[in-house]
Formats: C-alpha cells, sequence, structure tokens
C-alpha cells in the first residue's frame, strides 16, 4: 500500500516507495544468511547429539581441523565424513564436533548446527558457536572464499540472534592450550570485527 504524503504528486510518492524498497533489499542482503550445506547432505550418519544450545552466545570460537584442505563440494564432503568418523568413532561423541565447517570451496556445512552444543572448546561448548575452517593453517592463510564464508556466517549468526550483538570472537588457543587455529589464521582473525 501507498502511503501518500498530503499533497505529494503521485510520480513523487511512487519514487518514494521505490527508494525504500531498494534500501530494504539492500538490508536484507546485508542481514541475509549465506546458503549453509544441511548436515543430512554430507553424511547419511544421523546425529545422537541431545544437548541444546541457546541463543545470544557470547562466543565465536574459530579453529582449523588440522586436517587435509578441499577445494571442492566432493572433497570437502570426503572431509568432512572423516572428520565426522573421527569424532564419533575415535572419540565418542554424539557427532562431528563443531557447530560449522567452512572449506577453501567457499561452502559452509552444517555440523552440529545452531541448536545443538558443540564438542570444540572445553569449558567454552554452552557459550560459544565453534566454526572451523577445513585444513592446517599454522603458515598459510585460508584463501579468500573460506574466510569470506567465516566473516558471513558469524554476521549471519549475530543478526539472527545466534550470538550476541556483542559477540567476542576467540581464536581456540585463546581458552585451551592447542596451537588451533594455526598461526597463520590467528594472524587474520585478529584484523576481523569483534575480535578480542
Amino acid at each position: 500500500m501507498l502511503n501518500m504524503v498530503p499533497g505529494e504528486p503521485h510520480s513523487k510518492a511512487v519514487q518514494r516507495m521505490k527508494i525504500l524498497l531498494v534500501i530494504s533489499g539492500i538490508l536484507l542482503v546485508v542481514q541475509g544468511c549465506p546458503p549453509i550445506i544441511k548436515h543430512s547432505e554430507w553424511t547419511t550418519r544421523a546425529s545422537s547429539c541431545t544437548q541444546s544450545l541457546s541463543t545470544s552466545l557470547k562466543y565465536a570460537v574459530i579453529h582449523h581441523t588440522d586436517g587435509n584442505p578441499c577445494f571442492n563440494i566432493s572433497a570437502c564432503k570426503r572431509q568432512l565424513q572423516n572428520i565426522q568418523h573421527y569424532h564419533m568413532d575415535k572419540r565418542g561423541w554424539c557427532d562431528i564436533g563443531y557447530n560449522f565447517l567452512i572449506g577453501e570451496d567457499g561452502n559452509i556445512y552444517e555440523g552440529r548446527g545452531w541448536t545443538k552444543m558443540g564438542a570444540h572448546t572445553r569449558g567454552y561448548n554452552d557459550v560459544s558457536l565453534g566454526i572451523s575452517i577445513m585444513g592446517n593453517f599454522t603458515s598459510v592463510v585460508p584463501n579468500s572464499k573460506a574466510l569470506n564464508a567465516a566473516q558471513s556466517l558469524i554476521q549471519c549468526s549475530a543478526s539472527r540472534g545466534y550470538l550476541s550483538s556483542v559477540y567476542i570472537l576467540k581464536g581456540h588457543r585463546q581458552l585451551r592450550p592447542t596451537n588451533c587455529p594455526g598461526n597463520a589464521l590467528y594472524q587474520v582473525i585478529q584484523t576481523w570485527p569483534r575480535w578480542g
């Protein structure tokens, strides 16, 4: 419905509405979320995780998997299945430990997702989202596709309220004695918004 301002010509009102629609569209893109490949699209193994995760989480924790990188969807799915196998069969976890994983193909893959508690950072799993980029980033930086996907996922998480609007970005090593997320990636995330 077009709201007319008294005395405003119809053409001006239509132009004003078009401007508002364009602005609204831009806001939707800014606040929109990137596509996320669902858990069921990369594995046939069902999750047995039952512990729920609250919203407005305090931390976004960045990890690397410390394994092989992947640069296309089929290689990333194989890598995800390998990680899931290790976490479930060797560690006895209910599923892959991270909430989300990112490949250097630029895709975001759902692990435990937004609503199930991860097993990525002991002592912080109930107050954080664990986001892991697949690969070892001790001496090399993930490509721009992976870095952009990670930042987009974090922004989406905050805009949807899964992360608090005043969340703090951390590298895994800040919360546990580990080299994760690798020296090269750790240097990069220190330049991202809300790192602390």
